[in-house]
């Protein structure tokens, strides 16, 4: 398997972590964000997006569930955050598929709450508080199921 672990200290040690990320794009364009309230879920998808050229604002589309961004090159990201769905048919609803299926990078916040509906492989993202308030120890691994 696939993995590597990241001790993060500081915002800036996160391009260390997007450039592995986007390193293993030919795995898989499912990236999947787990983590506690605050973890820096979102922070590290900002990192992402604007290693990829991303110029739109990123922020979690904690009411919209899904924002798109486009690249520099015109290539599409999706950033979902399912943190307030109640049912998998809310996924069904917003038409899950279309993007996950769509060959673009789908970044998204709070999986377990679709777990199901994951493609059978996809990029696990954890990530844990560390020892110190600043301290995250992210782990990076492709999941195949």
């Amino acid at each position: 398997m696939n993995s590597k672990e990241f001790h993060i200290n500081s915002v800036e040690q996160l391009s260390e972590v997007s450039e592995y990320l986007l390193s293993m794009r030919d795995e898989a364009d499912i990236i999947a964000f787990y983590g506690s309230m605050g973890a820096g879920k979102t922070t590290l998808i900002k990192n992402l997006c604007h290693k990829m050229g991303v110029t739109d604002e990123v922020n979690s589309p904690t009411f919209a569930i899904v924002n798109e961004y486009v690249t520099e090159e015109g290539e599409s990201v999706y950033h979902f955050d399912f943190y307030r769905i109640k049912k998998l048919e809310e996924a069904y609803d917003i038409g899950y598929e279309n993007y996950f299926d769509s060959g673009n990078l789908c970044l998204i916040e709070w999986p377990e709450m679709i777990e199901p509906l994951l493609p059978e492989k996809y990029i696990r993202v954890e990530i844990l508080h560390g020892e110190t308030d600043d301290e995250r120890v992210i782990l990076c691994q492709v999941v195949e199921e």
